[in-house]
């Protein structure tokens, strides 16, 4: 990814680089984090020091974790987000009425964050949570939100980020992916068919303000063997689709 500060802190983005590798290794100790990041042990300690004296991560037993702290900080992000507030009782109610797992997403730095999830009785556990990043052309979400997007902030995010993915069916071409958008606006939702996750599908609706502006995408996602036929191609997209216009009224007048 390519810089874009016009003049950064070697210290802060030292100091992020070590917060990322502790999430990616689930926790390290100090030669372990030394040998990943490729800095000298007594560079990781002194960062590490730092960050457990402000209370930013913890040590159990030589172990170095990320803390909860962040949890604060997360939530009162995810709290300013006026659509959280907004859609979040009519994501439960989709989820209910469908039984799977439900979703929120807003687009952030030209990745997609998870902003909320509700789980239906039947939802299927997977491999997301609540502030999880994803590229947007994985997932029917993050198609719904390019779809709506000026086409000079799509390709930003391509340059930026690219395209593929750890799925075989993720789109990896531009020309792919400029048909799939066409498609989206044309039908209204966007699908997910195991471009993400192998075994998974989704289906998405836009969430616009009254200016047209994209401001997030809402879906229903589930295993194949239950995301088929009229229920993957009609039933779902319709009350996908009818839960976008509750949460877009709300947005306008609220």
């Amino acid at each position: 990814m390519a810089k874009t500060a016009q003049n950064p802190v070697k210290s802060a983005e030292t100091t992020f680089e070590v917060l990322d590798a502790l999430k990616d290794l689930d926790g390290a100790g100090v030669t372990e984090l030394a040998q990943h990041l490729d800095v000298p042990k007594s560079t990781v300690h002194n960062y590490l020091s730092t960050l457990e004296q402000e209370e930013y991560v913890v040590n159990r037993d030589g172990v170095y974790e990320v803390g909860l702290r962040f949890l604060e900080l997360g939530a009162y992000a995810r709290h300013r987000e006026k659509l959280f507030g907004i859609a979040k009782p009519e994501v439960d109610r989709l989820a209910a009425e469908t039984g799977e797992l439900a979703n929120i997403l807003v687009e952030e730095h030209g990745r997609g964050s998870y902003l909320y999830r509700a789980r239906g009785d039947k939802a299927v556990q997977v491999k997301a949570h609540v502030g999880t990043r994803v590229p947007l052309h994985t997932t029917a979400l993050g198609k719904a939100i390019l779809a709506h997007m000026p086409t000079e902030r799509v390709d930003a995010i391509v340059d930026r980020h690219g395209l593929g993915g750890e799925a075989s069916k993720s789109i990896s071409s531009r020309a792919e992916l400029e048909q799939e958008l066409a498609d989206v606006r044309d039908r209204g939702v966007a699908f997910d068919d195991e471009e993400r996750l192998e075994g998974l599908r989704c289906v998405a609706a836009p969430v616009l303000n009254h200016d047209n502006e994209i401001i997030g995408a809402i879906s229903v996602s589930g295993p194949t063997n239950r995301f088929r036929g009229d229920r993957f191609r009609e039933e779902l997209p319709q009350k996908v689709l009818e839960v976008a216009n509750v949460i877009e009224l709300n947005v306008t007048y609220s």
